[in-house]
């Protein structure tokens, strides 16, 4: 394996990577991201006054939408049953910010980063879809796993 990459063959080939053997375990993973906008489109999406609809609802079935669809998106991460799903959203006016977090669990032989982290960056996107034809200067932001738990490598909480 290349520089301990394991998605790399002994010849350096990419490949997707053989998990069989590997045990049963209950996994976890949170992600979070942020999309900045301006005051105007904060406040349309909090009152609800989007014409395409409720804005943070749809965003939500999509992130769920797209951690289940993980294995679609990214090339060699296995196709898993997920057992939980959340996508949650904090608005914060006085940063003209949404905050998301995503949490997806999994009894499996393979961790669900990816499923989280695909849950938040499709979430945003659709707020940012969805918001475009008022402010397209919003910004997605500090998309980042936040902790995973489960497996051969345990639990892992960023620091800071």
């Amino acid at each position: 394996m290349p520089s301990g990459l394991t998605h790399f063959n002994a010849q350096g080939d990419a490949h997707m990577v053989d998990v069989g053997d590997k045990p049963v375990t209950q996994r976890r993973a949170r992600a979070e991201g942020s999309i900045l906008m301006s005051a105007q489109t904060l406040a349309m999406v909090l009152l609800g006054q989007h014409k395409k609809g409720d804005v943070l609802g749809i965003s939500r079935i999509a992130g769920i939408m797209a951690a289940k669809r993980t294995s679609d998106l990214v090339p060699l991460c296995h196709p898993l049953a997920l057992t939980a799903v959340e996508v949650d959203f904090d608005c914060l006016r006085e940063e003209n910010r949404i905050h998301c977090v995503a949490t997806v669990e999994t009894r499996g032989q393979t961790g669900v980063e990816m499923e989280a982290l695909t849950a938040v960056q499709i979430a945003l996107l659709t707020i940012y879809d969805m918001c475009k034809a008022i402010d397209r200067g919003m910004t997605m932001t500090d998309i980042r796993l936040l902790e995973k738990s489960g497996g051969r490598s345990g639990e892992w909480r960023r620091e800071a």
